[in-house]
């Protein structure tokens, strides 16, 4: 019976820490949203829209996000994004290269947001 407890308090500790990464991964997007005029920047809260919004700060057409989604292309598409994304916010592109780097990706949002 003590394995059950424990199993559901790791559940439960998991989906917490994933909500709050969540909400902090999405509060630079949504200050970035209200920094480039965006008309919907609550859009970095929900998935997939969120998606749409960093598409719209970068100054692209909505059909990027779908190749978002598309396997091997996604991962080139994304960068792409994210270094339009760092010149919308008056910083150099290569910044946006940084998203590619484990645990400095999620310093990039803060620093496009915030400085």
């Amino acid at each position: 019976m003590n394995q059950n407890l424990g199993s559901g308090l790791n559940s439960s500790l998991f989906l917490i820490l994933g909500l709050v990464s969540y909400i902090l991964l999405a509060w630079p997007l949504y200050v970035m949203g209200t920094k480039s005029n965006s008309k919907n920047p609550w859009f970095a809260f929900v998935p997939i829209l969120n998606l749409v919004l960093l598409v719209e700060i970068a100054g692209k057409e909505l059909w990027w996000v779908l190749l978002m989604f598309v396997p091997c292309i996604n991962l080139f598409v994304i960068l792409y994004i994210w270094m339009q994304v760092a010149e919308a916010m008056n910083k150099p592109g290569w910044v946006g290269l940084l998203m590619i780097v484990p645990g400095v990706n999620f310093l990039v949002p803060f620093y496009l947001a915030f400085a």
